[in-house]
């Protein structure tokens, strides 16, 4: 009996997924495990996977957006009629952009059968000649891009998303040669993604559903620096300045309960668990993976989870289980030489740390003038949930823990 493929939810904020690609065409033959298509979701992209034996009938949308829980396709017998099917369903409808070979696969006759594989052939020959991936034949399709025209610089000369992005770019950036001065505005338009989608409309909701206050304090980290030197002096160690702030975070929020807490509406979900979310900037916005139980971890495991965390996420690689359970978040701008700023909360933690650069400054101490090392960090905190001194005595054990890191490694 044919199967219905709906859109699943891959994430606990989607809401869409964009169809980048099939790797199936209509009438192949679909085992358990085989990929059908890629899909990017607000946070990653990632593969369809098939769990029915069957071939491939029908295709819904091509390309772009489906809502979670609409038909995506149907798997069933060779010669199996699949319209009863798909007219029995009440979330069965006309697709958006339904390419010609599907409407011709509807009425599953050998004629328009042959005449689909000779359009899906043809296609295919054109477009075998350019190596490019889903995505960025995606973007050049909505962007108006002709492949022929852009230069690949993936493995063998594959067309990348970056590509295309660039191509836009340098296109819109050309100036006009004549008449400037009576020319139109030159702009390129680049298509909201899954992931900036989701990113804008999260970041709305927390920033106009928690009301934000924000705490800013000094932090000496001549001690920190002291001993992040000796701990690389061993082999094979590479401990960042953004390890012993994690570190120093998941030890103060031990001490400070209040902050490693949630508003759910009714109530103030007070979390055991202590689970840091580190965001990491990828090229098309920011994710969040988290370090569970990150209080129970020493330095070298929390190098070594963000180091892969961090790689997962810049190559799309990320499990949605791996950016959910958040208790509270760190983001630092400080490699970008930022000394200070203000982060969004993200939900649903109530407090997030945004980290600077770390600087020199000059100070008076027992009547000499010296120099150390000053590091700015801003909570931002959800005042439903965090008040004033809460965050403020959160911040003071922050800061005495990494003005004397030994006291947070015992």
């Amino acid at each position: 009996m044919a199967e219905i493929i709906r859109m699943p939810r891959l994430s606990d904020t989607m809401e869409e997924g964009n169809i980048v690609g099939w790797l199936k065409k209509i009438g192949d033959k679909v085992s358990p495990g085989d990929i059908l298509a890629e899909v990017e979701t607000d946070k990653a992209t990632m593969e369809l996977e098939s769990f029915h034996e069957g071939y491939l009938l029908y295709i819904s949308v091509k390309e772009g957006p489906v809502p979670v829980n609409d038909i995506l396709a149907v798997i069933g017998g060779k010669d199996e009629d699949f319209k009863a099917i798909l007219a029995g369903d009440s979330k069965a409808a006309e697709p958006t952009n339904k390419p010609k070979e599907t409407a011709a696969a509807l009425t599953n006759t050998p004629e328009n059968q042959i005449a689909v594989e000779e359009k899906v052939t043809a296609a295919s020959e054109s477009e075998s000649r350019i190596k490019t991936s889903p995505l960025a034949k995606s973007i050049a399709s909505k962007t108006g891009i002709d492949l022929h025209a852009v230069t690949g610089t993936g493995d063998g000369g594959r067309i990348v998303k970056r590509d295309v992005e660039n191509f836009v770019a340098a296109k819109s950036s050309q100036l006009p040669t004549a008449n400037a001065a009576n020319a139109s505005p030159q702009y390129g338009d680049v298509p909201l993604s899954q992931m900036r989608k989701t990113i804008a409309r999260r970041l709305v909701e927390s920033k106009f559903s928690a009301p934000h206050f924000y705490l800013t304090m000094k932090i000496n980290m001549d001690k920190t620096a002291d001993a992040r030197k000796l701990i690389n002096e061993q082999p094979e160690t590479r401990i960042s300045f953004n390890d012993f702030v994690i570190k120093a975070c998941a030890a103060a929020l031990r001490h400070h309960p209040a902050v490693n807490s949630s508003w759910l509406g009714d109530k103030i979900r007070i979390n055991k668990d202590i689970n840091i979310g580190v965001a990491v900037a990828v090229e098309e916005g920011l994710l969040v993976p988290v370090l569970f139980a990150a209080d129970r971890m020493g330095l070298r495991d929390i190098n070594s989870h963000v180091a892969t965390l961090a790689d997962k996420a810049r190559n799309k690689k990320l499990q949605p289980q791996e950016m959910q359970g958040n208790t509270f978040t760190v983001s630092n701008l400080g490699m970008f030489g930022i000394d200070e700023f203000t982060g969004i909360i993200n939900p649903p933690d109530a407090a997030i740390l945004a980290v600077g650069a770390i600087g020199e400054e000059l100070s008076m101490v027992d009547g000499k003038v010296t120099s150390s090392k000053i590091m700015k960090v801003t909570l931002s905190c959800d005042h439903r949930v965090i008040d004033g001194a809460t965050g403020a005595k959160f911040l003071q054990t922050l800061k005495q823990f990494l003005e004397n890191p030994v006291a947070m490694l015992v």
